[in-house]
């Protein structure tokens, strides 16, 4: 099962797990926090999401391609975990809606700076017919986090802590173990760094790549913040207190699913796995739409992990497979800003949507941009197994 799963593989996917059990104490509690405790509306939590996602993927991808041009990408993703681990239990002290969006936008900087140099690494560290399944064990133990915060969340509420605030302070332990396995146990990997030269921003990659780039930046315009699904289920009834199970439900499914379809998709292709998933996603959106009780909301959460499950690792996977060995860090760079530069506007529509015309129809324009999107990757980027037949 875990054939092909490399040391720095392993060890990064327990960097996550425990970034993941630290982020996740706090984000499904945000929604309630800033809008029952701050005073804060569906339009403010679309901006203080766009905000801190578009500056993490704006940040993802100089330090992509400056992890090209340097021996040690190691040095970045110790940087840019150390920072978020620092500033995400900073909510504990948060008084007022603006300082959340400074709070969570420092914890996104670090995200930006450890993201597309770490995905590097992990395509450094395994081997070519084996990259799916490396992408779904490390997305699997990212979602393994993410089920656990939310638990220890839980029984932390209900047995030691009353106080949200005193929760986050303490929701920076994981991340500290983090920054320790970082330090201690992961290496570097053979490689020869790109040219010192000036940075390209100006063009995106060429050929299939930027086609890619761009669907997957069409995409993310309907693909708003969860923060609004967990609104969502309050908003047809789902008691505060079960939240954070809804949350760990939904990364339960994540987590089972990212690497058997990481694998999967070693074995029939990439694109064919993508576009599956972006239907699934169109699907679970027209369903939350129309979801007017908790139990079709929790069917709903199960069914949209599964997109998460088909697509996160293979989409990164599809990507280092058309890009240059030498330039992976400059394509995971342009993969998270194409995704992050989507986001802002996403999250402001998507919250304006809601606000004005209620909570049916953001949903509806999530669902048809993802059709959308997947009849395009189909009728303009090949599989590279088709274009390697051709060369």
């Amino acid at each position: 099962m875990f054939t092909g799963i490399t040391g720095n593989v392993f060890i990064l996917g327990l960097v996550s797990f425990f970034t993941d059990v630290s982020s996740e104490m706090i984000y499904p509690l945000l929604p309630l926090f800033l809008t029952g405790m701050l005073g804060a509306g569906p339009a403010f939590l679309g901006v203080i999401e766009g905000v801190a996602e578009s500056t993490a993927s704006l940040l993802k991808l100089f330090s992509g391609i400056a992890s090209d041009r340097v021996r040690r990408r190691k040095r970045l993703v110790l940087m840019g975990y150390s920072l978020s681990a620092l500033m995400r239990p900073l909510i504990g002290s948060a008084s007022s809606p603006l300082a959340v969006l400074l709070i969570r936008t420092g914890d996104r900087v670090g995200k930006g700076i450890r993201t597309s140099p770490r995905d590097a690494l992990i395509a450094d560290s395994v081997d070519p017919s084996l990259r799916g399944k490396a992408y779904g064990f490390h997305r699997s133990m990212d979602h393994a986090g993410a089920l656990v915060g939310p638990l220890l969340a839980t029984f932390l509420l209900a047995f030691f802590v009353k106080d949200l605030r005193q929760l986050f302070w303490l929701a920076g332990i994981p991340g500290v173990v983090a920054i320790l396995l970082i330090a201690w146990k992961v290496t570097e990997t053979e490689r020869t760094p790109e040219p010192k030269a000036r940075l390209q921003l100006a063009m995106l990659p060429p050929g299939g790549l930027r086609r890619y780039l761009v669907i997957l930046f069409l995409f993310t315009l309907g693909n708003s913040s969860d923060a609004f699904l967990l609104l969502k289920a309050g908003a047809v009834g789902t008691p505060s207190y079960r939240l954070p199970l809804l949350w760990a439900f939904f990364h339960l499914v994540k987590m089972l699913s990212n690497m058997p379809f990481g694998a999967l998709s070693d074995r029939i292709g990439r694109r064919s796995v993508i576009v599956a998933g972006w239907c699934v996603y169109a699907l679970s959106y027209l369903g939350f739409g129309v979801a007017r009780s908790e139990w079709q909301i929790w069917l709903l959460f199960g069914v949209y992990g599964l997109f998460f499950g088909l697509t996160e690792g293979v989409e990164k996977a599809f990507l280092v497979d058309m890009a240059q060995p030498a330039q992976r860090g400059a394509a995971f760079g342009w993969y998270n800003f194409a995704i992050g530069a989507g986001a802002l506007p996403a999250s402001l529509i998507f919250g304006g949507i809601w606000q004005y015309e209620g909570n049916v129809a953001p949903f509806l324009f999530g669902a048809s941009l993802a059709g959308v999107a997947a009849l395009l990757l189909i009728m303009l980027v090949r599989p590279q197994k088709d274009i390697d037949d051709a060369v």
